[in-house]
């Protein structure tokens, strides 16, 4: 028993000691790559540079998706207020249209029978108009009863309305009431765009019936466009409207478009979302609704220790700056990286101030150093 116990504790002195040398190793390997030594010479041949990390107002850039939307009051959909047959239309959908072009003719007995019915209102009323008159002077010289007169003048006014309330009805047919005479009456009316826009959707084809409350065409004004896009509810706080918003569409992120927060939409969607609404600052074309778009928005944060780009080496997966020990030796530290902006990095560390002297030209030099060192 007392040799299994000896053995036992023997075993465990091995792994004990056999642990305390990797951790002594690791230890040697890690002080290796940390701590790098060159001569004057090699300092002078690499173009290093020593200066402290500055404080600095760092704006951070928020990125946002979304979509080129259009208000609603700029989504048009044309219908007539009567029932017809179509005639012609050369739409299709993703054309451009003019305020006032034809975009479709259509045809029925119905703009016939309107346009008589009108006429003859306005002939009546013209009777009736002169009969009230004759009836007047009549009175006047009392040839004429009051009754009578009564009668010619609401035959009158019956008349009258009755011509302007089918004058207002070819007004919506887009028949001018005014110049319509027995010469030109027509069996045919035309719809015409009421902007110039675009031609989103197209219902109708040649020789179909329209109803009432069928919707023919959609237009939508291209110039009243608007970006929605979501921001989650951990940013929403950091956004506020008249903020300066930078889009771009992923098929061309080198062009640009400048834009501002106009509305922020305070509730929440299912995706723990907010729906932020901005306004382009100057139309372009090549903003078409419904297509997908990356925006930036910069967000001024606290000050924060920064150093120029060229001092921050990421290797492994986490980033590091070299600080001066002296004799021209230098230490490998791990930071976090922050923001990036104008060509300085934010960086995080509790072994980095403002006093530190840090390489901030050429730290990927010492990188390849620590590498050759430690392959060494």
């Amino acid at each position: 028993m007392k040799k299994y116990i000896a053995a036992f504790i023997g075993a465990i002195f091995l792994v004990s000691c056999g642990n305390k040398k990797t951790e002594e190793n690791k230890d040697a390997e890690t002080k290796n790559i940390n701590i790098i030594k060159l001569s004057s010479e090699q300092i002078k041949n690499a173009g290093l540079e020593s200066g402290n990390p500055t404080l600095k107002n760092v704006k951070e850039i928020l990125q946002l998706q979304g979509t080129v939307t259009v208000l609603p009051k700029s989504v048009i959909s044309i219908s007539i207020p009567l029932g017809g047959y179509v005639k012609s239309t050369n739409l299709i959908a993703g054309m451009n249209v003019q305020k006032g072009q034809v975009l479709a003719v259509l045809e029925d007995m119905q703009f016939i029978e309107l346009q008589q019915d009108y006429l003859m209102a306005k002939e009546k009323f013209e009777l009736a108009q002169n009969e009230h008159k004759r009836q007047k002077e009549l009175n006047l010289n009392k040839a004429a009863s009051d009754k009578v007169l009564e009668q010619i003048t609401t035959e009158m006014r019956t008349q009258r309305i009755t011509m302007s309330s089918l004058e207002q009805k070819l007004n919506l047919l887009g028949i001018n009431a005014k110049a319509l005479n027995v010469n030109n009456i027509s069996k045919t009316i035309k719809v015409v765009s009421p902007i110039n826009g675009l031609v989103s959707k197209v219902n109708i084809n040649i020789g179909k019936y329209v109803n009432p409350t069928d919707m023919l065409f959609e237009l939508i004004d291209k110039k009243d466009i608007v970006l929605t896009l979501n921001a989650f509810e951990k940013d929403v706080a950091s956004l506020s409207v008249g903020q300066n918003v930078t889009v771009y569409a992923n098929a061309s992120d080198a062009k640009k478009y400048g834009a501002k927060i106009a509305f922020i939409n305070q509730s929440l969607n299912g995706d723990r979302a907010a729906e932020i609404i901005c306004k382009v600052n100057t139309y372009n074309p090549a903003l078409l609704p419904g297509l997908f778009v990356n925006a930036e928005v910069e967000i001024e944060n606290q000050k924060a220790l920064t150093v120029p780009e060229d001092a921050v080496v990421r290797w492994e997966g986490k980033f590091y700056v070299f600080t001066e020990l002296g004799n021209n030796q230098f230490q490998m530290i791990e930071v976090k990286s922050g923001v990036k902006n104008e060509g300085y990095n934010q960086i995080i560390s509790d072994a980095v101030s403002s006093s530190s002297k840090l390489v901030i030209k050429n730290a990927y030099t010492l990188l390849m150093s620590a590498m050759n060192n430690d392959e060494q």
